[in-house]
């Protein structure tokens, strides 16, 4: 019993010694401070080590605090000035909190490293800080759904790096600045992609000069402002514009004729404006999907002939805006026309709906025109609604046709159960898609200009499941499945869906799960299609976490230093008393250690550096690999190499892995096997064999993989080269067509698009990070590595469509290593686990993919050039 109390003492001893920690002490004061303000702080934040400690929220680079993510967590009071001494933080996440009040603090602008800096959803008030304006490596500023007032910073034109700016659903007023002289402007974000600022309430005319041919805008999002005045020929400069929306504002005056010029817009609001003279001719508008003119003065007009062309509308919205004539019977047969909403105009005749119309067509509105007589067509399943037509009086009021509009055209839907049957689930708890009693984490996505209306169309919520559950799953969050429900739309025209999330392996989420998967929905890191426009999510208060809260707020904190504070001078106690028991112990520690301890044999000398930081990987003792794989039978052995040999073994539990162990003459020393295990402990990509584990006992080195069976990249390229099949050449088109599928987690072929042809066309429109941000992997950018320039530019070289422009394997292996060592992961590149040969198993007839004596092993296919 001595010995054992004397052995804690020890322990004890050692953890007060090392809590030095390895966060930087600015960087721990800056979020002690933010603890004295905010209550429903995560419970584990204490102690003086948060990286060390694993704080919730907070993630680390080299000592210093480089991402806090806290969204949903419930937290109350403000973001204060401290915020500013968190100098390397690289991203801020704390949506979905509105107990987050008051103004947002000008410090924010000290933090110069920041390229997120997400704030929707929370209770922010008074105007955006000017200094805002410092971020100059800011890519993504989300500040939407607030209580902003104020004008917007003419600051914000000098972050030449943004790629979205959403300031939208806030009370901000004033006139959009554009540049002029030495001040800044909107008009200088020729780089951004997305300008949100609905529901606000701007006022003035849109400056002509904010737009140009030089800006690559794909979103203009300004509804619901009191923005006047004529709307500016020059919007028709932006040729990459996908969706528009300028409606319920007071523009006057023509719609620009350059308009039609707008070739790559999907979806266009000019509605609820003052607008007069001609009807707009959109005929060269050849994807347009989805139009909406309503409520405008135009001149009277017949029904515009451009439209009966558009093959690509899904919904003809024109309410009150003055139409005449009767309606073309053609444009009953458009392909794709699900939507046609006339209602409040001048239309009359007899309304002919043809033979051939389209087999999408849902609903017809029609109601308070001169339409006068309705032919209906026999079997036809369309809703029409001609309420306060001249048809539907007399005896015509009886027919269907002549009911009132549908409050809400929208069908009810809900995920349906997964092949189960719905449990009956207690208070609070719902029934998962999966059939099982949860809690689950709820919210609303908010969809701001759909280019469909056929949302009764079950494809819609699978693709948008599909989307979110891929994402949750590359991030590694514990989600177990999705579930969309109540789908209806707002005034402002938003198509909105309740969204529950369902947690993995137990009933509730703990609040790291939590805070990951609000961060994925609040970056919108998930990847859908662009006929859903722009969304935002806002997530709904979690009161189920599986750890509580701390609500830890300056009293309570005043508690805790004090408790601190009397435990400090109880371990100094203890530590004198572990010193004066330490010599004596230091033989018998060892010895226990040698029993329990799978660490004990790892060197701790200078040569091997002391013991190595894991990411999941296990140390195995040489006794268990030597089991798993029955004493190393050869009958076990898969492979062989210039590294050693490979050998198949099996865990307990029937796990397969494959073990590859160093013969003697081919081991590292203890530092590089060090090094090597620690990289490899923290790679995570699904085209990348993962690291089980390693053993460095009996003077063994042995690395522990996954087994995969389907190959690896060299067997695959050599699957080739050996049947003189193809040539060198088009190898390395394979190969480069391999690196693009790791950079983007994407397949070569998916969706209809080639992967290199979609990255091509990116690199040309797009010089800052090749415009790659919607298709490269959303692991790899936060924060971005150093050489992923670099990395693209060979893959790319790789794919070039001549062979003889393509580089050499061996050039492209040096170039490898160039990029490694520009990122810092290859700090040894003569090493012996890198300069081992491939060997192939003439017994076999093939190569198995454990025999590549580099770090990473590909597991995924490719496709092959023929050039």
């Amino acid at each position: 019993m001595g010995s054992r109390t004397e052995i804690c003492l020890l322990v004890i001893a050692i953890q007060f010694l090392v809590a030095t920690g390895q966060t930087n002490p600015q960087d721990f004061a800056a979020l002690e401070a933010l603890k004295n303000v905010w209550t429903n702080i995560p419970p584990n934040w204490n102690g003086s080590d948060p990286c060390g400690s694993s704080w919730i929220g907070i993630q680390c680079t080299n000592s210093r605090v480089t991402s806090l993510t806290l969204p949903s967590m419930g937290l109350i009071g403000q973001l204060t000035g401290d915020i500013a001494q968190l100098s390397e933080l690289e991203t801020l996440d704390l949506s979905y909190n509105n107990g987050l009040t008051g103004p947002l603090t000008p410090s924010i602008g000290s933090l110069t490293k920041l390229t997120y800096l997400i704030l929707l959803g929370c209770g922010f008030s008074g105007p955006i800080p000017d200094t805002i304006g410092s971020l100059q490596q800011l890519r993504f500023l989300y500040l939407n759904s607030n209580r902003f007032t104020g004008n917007i910073p003419p600051s914000i034109g000098n972050l030449s790096n943004l790629y979205w700016l959403d300031l939208a659903n806030n009370s901000l007023s004033g006139t959009i600045p554009v540049s002029s002289g030495t001040t800044h402007g909107l008009n200088l974000l020729v780089n951004t992609k997305h300008f949100h600022f609905g529901n606000n309430q701007l006022s003035g005319p849109i400056p002509p000069s904010l737009f140009s041919s030089s800006m690559t805008l794909i979103h203009v999002l300004f509804e619901n402002n009191l923005l006047n005045g004529s709307i500016p020929s020059t919007l028709a400069l932006v040729q990459t514009l996908e969706v528009v929306r300028l409606d319920r504002n007071s523009f006057t005056g023509s719609v620009p004729l350059q308009f039609s010029n707008l070739t790559n817009v999907n979806v266009l609001y000019l509605s609820n404006n003052q607008l007069t003279g001609p009807f707009p001719n959109l005929s060269r508008m050849n994807y347009l999907f989805y139009v909406d003119l309503s409520n405008n003065s135009f001149d009277a007009s017949i029904f515009p002939s451009w439209l009966s062309n558009s093959q690509s509308l899904t919904t003809i919205v024109m309410e009150n805006t003055n139409l005449s004539g009767p309606v073309p019977a053609v444009l009953f047969s458009l392909p794709q026309l699900q939507t046609l909403t006339l209602s409040n105009n001048q239309l009359n005749g007899t309304l002919d709906v043809g033979s051939s119309y389209t087999n999408q067509l849902e609903l017809v509105d029609l109601q308070n025109n001169l339409i006068s007589n309705f032919p209906e067509p026999a079997g036809i399943t369309v809703d029409f609604i001609l309420v306060g037509n001249p048809v539907c009086k007399g005896t015509g009021g009886t027919k269907t046709y002549c009911g009132a509009k549908l409050s809400n055209p929208y069908p009810s839907y809900s995920t349906p159960p997964n092949n189960c049957i719905p449990a009956t689930c207690s208070s609070n708890q719902v029934s998962s898609p999966n059939c099982r009693c949860e809690y689950p984490y709820t919210g609303t996505l908010h969809f701001r200009a759909p280019s469909f209306s056929d949302i009764g169309n079950s494809t819609i919520y699978t693709s948008i499941q599909s989307s979110l559950m891929s994402s949750f799953q590359s991030n590694q969050l514990p989600v177990d499945s999705v579930s969309l429900s109540n789908p209806t739309t707002d005034t402002d025209h938003y198509f909105m869906i309740t969204l529950e999330v369902f947690p993995s392996g137990q009933d509730h989420f703990n609040q790291t799960g939590i805070s990951g998967i609000a961060h994925v929905l609040s970056n919108q890191t998930f990847d859908l299609p662009s006929t859903y426009g722009p969304l935002f999510f806002i997530g709904d208060p979690y009161s189920y976490f599986a750890e509580g809260s701390s609500g830890t707020n300056k009293s309570s904190n005043s508690g805790v230093i004090i408790g601190a504070a009397a435990g400090g001078s109880v371990l100094l106690v203890l530590v004198l008393l572990a010193g004066f028991y330490a010599f004596r112990l230091k033989r018998r520690a060892e010895k226990a250690d040698k029993v329990n301890n799978p660490f004990a044999a790892w060197d701790l000398n200078t040569t091997s550096g002391g013991v190595p930081l894991l990411k999941g990987a296990r140390c195995f003792s040489y006794d268990e690999l030597k089991n798993y794989t029955n004493n190393f039978a050869e009958a076990n052995s898969i492979g062989s190499g210039g590294y050693g040999k490979v050998y198949r073994g099996t865990l307990p539990d029937g796990q397969l892995l494959a073990i590859k162990r160093a013969q003697q003459g081919s081991m590292q020393g203890g530092m590089e096997f060090k090094t090597e295990i620690e990289l490899l402990s923290r790679v995570h990509h699904k085209n990348v064999v993962g690291l089980v584990g390693f053993c460095f006992d009996h003077k063994e080195q042995m690395l522990v993989y996954e087994y995969i069976a389907n190959g690896s990249l060299r067997e695959s390229l050599s699957e080739y080269y050996m049947t003189q099949q193809v040539t060198e050449k088009s190898d390395v088109y394979s190969f480069g067509v391999v690196l693009l599928e790791l950079v983007t987690a994407r397949q070569p072929i998916e969706k209809g698009k080639y992967i290199v042809r979609e990255v091509r066309e990116r690199m040309k429109n797009d010089k800052v990070l090749y415009g790659l941000d919607e298709i490269l992997d959303p692991a790899i950018l936060a924060p971005t590595p150093k050489g992923l320039e670099k990395f693209v530019d060979l893959a790319m070289s790789c794919v070039e469509e001549k062979g003889d422009q393509r580089p050499a394997m061996g050039e492209v292996v040096k170039e490898i290593e160039n990029v490694l060592q520009i990122a810092g992961l290859n700090p040894n590149a003569d090493s012996a686990s890198t300069s081992a040969t491939l060997e192939v198993d003439d017994s076999k007839g093939y190569i198995h993919p454990y025999n590549d004596d580099s770090l990473f092993v590909y597991s995924g296919a490719f496709p092959l050039s023929s050039s």
